[in-house]
This record gives structure tokens, C-alpha cells and sequence, in this order.
């Protein structure tokens, strides 16, 4: 982890204060962008957050994967909880000078992990049943969420990459959807809360994928733009992850 912690000039921002206190790698991700009218998002952003566009639209990124070796610092992984399938429904914010992530939902198929997530990190985090599993050039997966409250909310589809692995350059729309190095949350008091967390640039592949089931963001009032999606891919991603800090 020292050799991650050296790297770090990719970063739009510095590193944050404090040891980090959680490890994960994450594998075999798809991002699958698509475009949202602003004000559509903008009713269901906290007003604390400014909502980020590219191209004049705000963005929907649906991300499917799995992660492992998920562990406190100095501490072996929990059972069932170090490693799972997750997916999340995410969109892109600001606050102050730090751009970073603001999750609609996130579904993982540890019961364990959702708990933990939603009392540590103040995230929508929901148990779903969920595969994920390479066969042939394709990742296939699968995902449907066992709380349901109205509507279904699932995923199923099949992706791979299909171009040689690259680094986004500054300014690009790759990099604005991807090298962001914090989440926001909320507790139920409405106070806003950053999480920091640290990686090596993403190392993205153009993809391609076929979507079956896709009710994921449907099913929360969010209604995407009916233009193909942006694909990318990511084989895998090693990440610290540090506490949660009030933002003031």
C-alpha cells in the first residue's frame, strides 16, 4: 500500500489527512453512462451539492462489479463481507473544490456489507441476489434486488472490452466520469459528509454490452435520455478508503 499511498500526482486534489482505514480491489467493472436532463437530477441532489454536467447534460452511471480482498486496515477480511458482486446508480457532484461521486443507490449481495455500508457510510445501500461470472470473452451479470417497495430493480446483461487499455487525459470526458476521488453521503439529520479514497489512474477499456434488464435507475424516478450509452471497462481497480468527514 505504501507504493499506492507514493503515487499520487494523477490526483485533482491532495491526499487526504489521517490513515486510511479500509482496503478493496474491484474487478471486472462496466461503466455504462447515460445523459439526464439537469433539472431532472437536480430535484433529487441534496442542495448542498452542485450538480456537475458535461455536454450541458447531467450524467447517470450505471456500474456493475465485483469486489475482494475488502479489509479494515491491519485486520484479515470478514467472513462474507471481503469479498461480493455490487452495482451502483451514481451521478456526478461538487462541493468546494472537490469533485466526487453522489450514489443513488448502491446494491451488493452481502447482507453483512449493506448493513455495515449504510450505518459507517450513511449510503443507500439495498441487498440484492447477484452473479457475476466470466464466461467466454463475456462478463455476465446478474442482479436483482430483494427489497423491492414498488417496482422491480434489476440488472441483467453482458459486457467485455473491446480496445486496448488506456489513461484518460486531463479534460476529457473519460476522466471527468471517472478520476474522482470522494463520495458524498447524507445522514438523516441532512448533514453532508465526504469519503475520501485513493487509487492509480483508471486504466479504461472501450466496451461493449448487451443489456437485457436494465431497471436500475427506473426504478428510483430517474428517467435517462434514449441515446446508446457510453461504455467502459475496468479489470481491476486496487482502492483505499478513508472515514467519512463532515463537510463544513
Amino acid at each position: 500500500m505504501n507504493i499506492l499511498l507514493e503515487s499520487h500526482s494523477h490526483r485533482p486534489y491532495p491526499l487526504p489527512k489521517g490513515p486510511w482505514v479500509m482496503r478493496q480491489t474491484w474487478l471486472d467493472l462496466l461503466f455504462a453512462h447515460w445523459p439526464v436532463p439537469y433539472e431532472q437530477l437536480r430535484a433529487l441532489v441534496p442542495p448542498q451539492l452542485q450538480l456537475d454536467t458535461y455536454d450541458g447534460y447531467a450524467w447517470i452511471g450505471i456500474v456493475p462489479f465485483r469486489m475482494e480482498g475488502i479489509r479494515p486496515r491491519g485486520m484479515p477480511g470478514i467472513p462474507y463481507t471481503s469479498e461480493f458482486a455490487e452495482l451502483n446508480v451514481r451521478t456526478y457532484v461538487t462541493a468546494g473544490d472537490k469533485p466526487g461521486v453522489y450514489f443513488f443507490s448502491l446494491d451488493a449481495a452481502s447482507k453483512m456489507a449493506v448493513e455495515a455500508a449504510r450505518l459507517l457510510f450513511y449510503l443507500p445501500y439495498f441487498h440484492a441476489m447477484m452473479n457475476c461470472e466470466q464466461i467466454g470473452e463475456y462478463i455476465t451479470y446478474t442482479s436483482r434486488r430483494n427489497d423491492q417497495r414498488g417496482a422491480e430493480v434489476s440488472f441483467e446483461g453482458s459486457y467485455k472490452p473491446v480496445s486496448m487499455p488506456f489513461l484518460s487525459s486531463s479534460g476529457s470526458f473519460e476522466y471527468w466520469l471517472t478520476e474522482r476521488y470522494c463520495l458524498y453521503s447524507m445522514n438523516g439529520s441532512h448533514t453532508l459528509f465526504r469519503g475520501d479514497i485513493h487509487h492509480l489512474p483508471w486504466r479504461l477499456q472501450v466496451a461493449e454490452a448487451d443489456i437485457e434488464v436494465n431497471t436500475m435507475a427506473v426504478g428510483q424516478g430517474i428517467h435517462v435520455v434514449e441515446k446508446e450509452p457510453v461504455l467502459h471497462f475496468a479489470k481491476q481497480l486496487d482502492v483505499l478508503i478513508w472515514p467519512l468527514a463532515r463537510v463544513k
